[in-house]
């Protein structure tokens, strides 16, 4: 008679270690009691999405802020997916969210006493478990070919079954140990799947942390766990994985929940205490239609953490935005803060949501608004030079053209209590201060009608400009420049004023800042810019007055 134990040994001949050997080579973690240890475990086949920076976000957090620690796995078996370079880019975008694991895979070298850190070198570990399941009776060698697998799936739908290989359609588990040794040794391909003693009919209680405990149908399923080629499939390898390397708290999307009976069954079956799990809420869009949809890879460009950056967001400011998505107390937090800090912040899963968040660009403007406001001269010059370089040669050559004059741009009214806000993200920075150069301006000027306010004639206009360049002087602070201004605008009929303006409109051509406006628009091409006395101040008067006399003589045409 063939034992489950000759069956084994046939199978894994080269394997002599046993899960206690396992256990002593990678054993407890020595931490400090409430340490987390918790993971990023991503697959190399494309860029670093959104959802995958929130978890790992958060699973950074939990760890640092319990003193626990962060790795990173890097789960590299769907060879057939696999895009060469991409683990390494993974991880170099994390750097640059300031995401960074304390030990694991780090992209050309691992760190930590628990690895190899990289699946496709786990082979022998896996094989040790798998051994030990094919003793127990708990796995089994699947001979059943991709025809046959098709054939079940058909009489399942035709049926209107649960699809999948169980129970009565789990053909090679009700094979003999005989017959399975006698197929192996003639040379039949297989698989090793898990042998599930569930029923789907059955319910079971779980438990996460964001939702507490739940009742989910029990897994049935005979999974595949190793593949022809000798590798795992994801769900052996990470109930494997996290449990050698000692993860306490699996952190990971929503999606994952459907699977949750499956790592269940298989923790049990090896005789483990599974981690915790907690499912965090996917990143939702609305699509055309107004329905709630996951942000997309293929639809969305926002799902791509490659787009703020290359966009030249802060990484901070897309820490903070995600940060509120997942504590609903965040936004309030960092506000109470002035957006300092934020590592002082105390996470806590019980202020997350369950429901998936819907990606708000505009809550992430004010954050990277802000923060880029807030930043020093030195810092912000720093930013945009080498964001310029490596993603925006627009910028790039402007700041180069002369440094001296692109940083007087960029201190406009920030070197002060309230600082000046005047980009969302380095992006836009070219076509905002793209006026400043001479050669700009004028392509400005070609390309666009002037948004001057047509209650007001070419002539009137003309006139106003005209006036503003001989009756006012930048030699003077802004106040001052500003009162001068008023000065010259109640010469020629306009309220000093909005409110006196709006008071009694029959009795002026129009207020202060119309006449401000126009001068804007004629200096700059546009309406918002940054601060007006600043931006003439750069300029110089020789530049503000030719550009006038040019606005004038395009209005008298």
């Amino acid at each position: 008679m063939v034992t489950n134990k000759d069956l084994a040994e046939l199978i894994f001949p080269e394997v002599k270690d046993t899960l206690e050997d396992l256990e002593r080579r990678y054993p407890a973690r020595d931490l400090p009691l409430g340490a987390e240890v918790t993971r990023f475990a991503p697959s190399p086949t494309g860029f670093l999405h959104l959802g995958s920076l929130f978890t790992s976000m958060i699973c950074k957090k939990v760890a640092s802020q319990t003193k626990g620690v962060f790795f990173v796995r890097l789960e590299d078996t769907d060879t057939k997916r696999e895009i060469q370079g991409s683990g390494k880019m993974l991880l170099d975008q994390l750097h640059i969210f300031n995401v960074d694991p304390d030990e694991g895979y780090l992209g050309d070298h691992e760190k930590g006493n628990y690895g190899p850190y990289k699946q496709s070198e786990r082979a022998y570990i896996y094989k040790v478990g798998i051994k030990y399941l094919l003793e127990q009776g708990r796995a089994y060698p699947c001979f059943c070919t991709s025809e046959e697998l098709d054939a079940i799936r058909s009489e399942q739908e035709k049926n209107k079954l649960n699809p999948g290989y169980y129970g009565e359609f789990a053909k090679c588990r009700h094979l003999t140990n005989e017959e399975r040794m006698e197929r192996i040794k003639r040379g039949d391909q297989y698989v090793i799947r898990f042998k599930s003693n569930g029923s789907y009919l059955n319910k079971i209680k779980v438990s996460d942390v964001v939702r507490g405990e739940f009742e989910i149908a029990e897994n049935d399923q005979d999974i595949v766990i190793l593949k022809s080629d000798g590798l795992p499939t994801y769900h052996f390898a990470h109930c494997m994985d996290d449990h050698f390397m000692r993860t306490t708290t699996v952190i990971r999307g929503e999606e994952w929940i459907a699977s949750l009976p499956i790592h269940v069954e298989l923790f049990e079956a090896m005789g483990w205490e599974a981690p915790k799990y907690c499912h965090v809420p996917v990143i939702m869009k609305l699509d055309e239609n107004g329905n709630r949809r996951k942000l997309s890879k293929r639809l969305d460009k926002e799902a791509a953490v490659s787009f703020f950056i290359e966009d030249g967001y802060l990484p901070k400011a897309v820490i903070m935005y995600l940060m509120t998505i997942a504590n609903s107390n965040f936004e309030r937090w960092i506000l109470d803060n002035q957006f300092l800090n934020m590592d002082d912040f105390t996470f806590d899963f019980t202020k997350m949501n369950h429901d998936g968040a819907l990606f708000d660009i505009g809550k992430l403007n004010f954050f990277s608004k802000e923060l880029l406001g807030r930043m020093k001269l030195d810092e912000i010059y720093a930013f945009a030079y080498d964001y310029a370089k490596k993603y925006n040669n627009e910028l790039y050559k402007l700041i180069n053209r002369d440094t001296e004059y692109f940083k007087s741009i960029l201190n406009i009214e920030r070197e002060k209590e309230n600082p000046r806000k005047d980009y969302e993200k380095l992006g836009d920075m070219a076509s905002i201060i793209s006026f400043f150069y001479l050669d700009k301006y004028e392509e400005l000027l070609g390309n666009n009608i002037l948004p001057f306010n047509p209650k007001f004639s070419g002539e009137q206009i003309a006139a106003t400009l005209k006036a503003m360049k001989e009756g006012l002087s930048l030699e003077q602070d802004e106040q001052s420049w500003f009162n001068n201004m008023k000065e010259v605008g109640e010469k020629l009929g306009y309220a000093p004023n909005g409110k006196l303006y709006k008071q009694n409109p029959d009795q002026y051509v129009g207020s202060v800042s119309d006449i401000a406006e126009m001068l804007r628009i004629t200096l700059t091409t546009r309406k918002n810019s940054p601060n007006l006395y600043y931006v003439m101040k750069i300029l110089t008067k020789q530049e503000c007055d030719r550009r006038i006399d040019y606005v004038i003589s395009l209005l008298n045409k």
